[in-house]
């Protein structure tokens, strides 16, 4: 006979539901998300981290040298985005035009989502990339660092009844 678990419904959903109710709730601001990618971006690599919490929509909120690897580095411009809305194409293009000028790489956090046009336009031709981290790609990169999210192993043991009775 299999002992099967019952699992109350507050553990069945998911880690990122939870999470996701976190940054999205009334005690969580935008102050306290800009501080949450910083660290998440110190603990991805990034050095000489420069925070600009003051930023209007569309402006750069910070800067930051991401060390590729021993021998070379680049610098970063970033922008985060506190909100369920979708991320649009008009958000990007003025992101990067903030950016014109003074970098070719930039990076946009969201704890919401992108539009299909606001990705198009992330990585067109012929201008500086921007990357793009939505809510999901965050919850699991906040996993991975170990950041407000912890996972643990569990190991499931099971007995073969029936293994037993043929012996």
């Amino acid at each position: 006979m299999d002992l099967i678990a019952e699992v109350s419904e507050e553990e069945s959903a998911t880690w990122q539901t939870k999470l996701h109710g976190i940054l999205h709730g009334n005690t969580f601001s935008a102050e306290a998300f800009a501080r949450l990618a910083q660290r998440l971006l110190r603990e991805s690599g990034f050095i000489q981290l420069n925070v600009d919490g003051r930023a209007e929509d569309g402006s750069i909120e910070g800067n930051g040298t991401l060390r590729l690897n021993p021998l070379v580095s680049a610098k970063v411009f970033f922008q985060v985005k506190h909100t369920l809305e979708p991320v649009t194409k008009s958000q990007v293009r003025d992101f990067r035009g903030a950016m014109l000028g003074r970098g070719n790489h930039g990076l946009i956090i969201t704890t919401g989502s992108f539009t299909t046009s606001a990705i198009e336009a992330a990585i067109r031709d012929g201008v500086p990339l921007i990357d793009l981290v939505d809510g999901e790609q965050l919850a699991e990169r906040l996993k991975e660092l170990k950041l407000g999210v912890k996972s643990e192993m569990v190991e499931l043991v099971t007995v073969n009844d029936d293994w037993f009775q043929k012996l």
